[in-house]
């Protein structure tokens, strides 16, 4: 019985062993897709500006912020914090600031559609990955550290 556990258990740890191979490019599918989805919205606000500002204005209830101020730090974060993040540079800081937009854009709307609430959700857990576990090897953070560590 012992031999038939200790067998399979060998088997477990090789498969777990060649599953955790993935982690870094699962990590860094993560980072590219959530970077695309909020640099696509910063692109749209910066196309038509005037339609952004209004949407702030009068759509939009960021609390505590002035409607420009908001407009401004919401597309500079869409633009500048997902290059960022698919870079691996500073992936905590960049996904932690996204997140940041990520529950600010989902406060800010006094209706949401569910299926539009659902991605936010998705969009939130991925981001949370980064943040909890950093942007995994194949980012420049991991090349950074390593390079600090070696000397």
């Amino acid at each position: 019985m012992n031999a038939t556990i200790d067998r399979f258990s060998g088997h477990y740890l090789s498969l777990t062993k060649k599953v955790d191979l993935l982690q870094p490019v699962a990590l860094l599918a993560a980072r590219v897709y959530v970077a695309w989805v909020f640099f696509m919205s910063g692109l749209t606000k910066i196309r038509d500006w005037e339609t952004t500002l209004f949407l702030f204005e009068e759509e939009y209830s960021v609390p505590l912020l002035n409607y420009e101020l908001a407009a401004w730090l919401s597309t500079a974060g869409e633009l500048v914090l997902p290059i960022l993040l698919v870079l691996g540079l500073a992936g905590r800081f960049s996904a932690l600031g996204l997140s940041i937009v990520n529950v600010v854009a989902v406060l800010s709307l006094e209706e949401i559609a569910p299926a539009a609430y659902t991605l936010h959700i998705v969009w939130g857990l991925l981001l949370a990955q980064v943040v909890l576990w950093g942007a995994g090897y194949l980012s420049v953070d991991s090349k950074l550290q390593s390079g600090f560590v070696k000397k």
